[in-house]
């Protein structure tokens, strides 16, 4: 893990064409941190990649603040023609998504394989 602030650790991977971060925010409360948007995409620019998953399975809530970081990074690989995609989000991140009308900007899936390939599994009838 790569601390980048305190409360704040990154895990980067590099899988074919794909930058994968594990973000772990064990204290989502600190504001004071360096800009998360920024250096997740300086990750980026030293990976020479433009295609990111971000694996928030160790974020316990998607705070305002964190949602905003998001949205600029998205942006700025937007600008590139890149992709972002999410895995590993709680069904009360999910539901906050949602509820913010931000579920098609940042779509989530539920683990790194169908992130990559942007598509959810099937669910089987209940």
């Amino acid at each position: 893990m790569l601390a980048i602030a305190p409360g704040w650790e990154l895990d980067v991977q590099r899988g074919p064409d794909w930058l994968i971060v594990t973000l772990d925010g064990s204290d989502p409360e600190r504001d004071d941190s360096p800009p998360l948007a920024d250096r997740i995409w300086s990750l980026m620019e030293q990976h020479l990649t433009h295609r990111l998953v971000l694996k928030l399975q160790e974020v316990p809530i998607l705070t305002s603040h964190l949602i905003g970081q998001l949205i600029d990074l998205y942006r700025r690989i937007r600008e590139f023609d890149g992709v972002m995609r999410l895995c590993g989000l709680s069904a009360y991140n999910r539901r906050v998504l949602h509820t913010c009308h931000l579920d098609d900007r940042l779509p989530a899936y539920d683990n790194l394989h169908e992130a990559v390939l942007g598509y959810a599994a099937p669910r089987k009838p209940r």
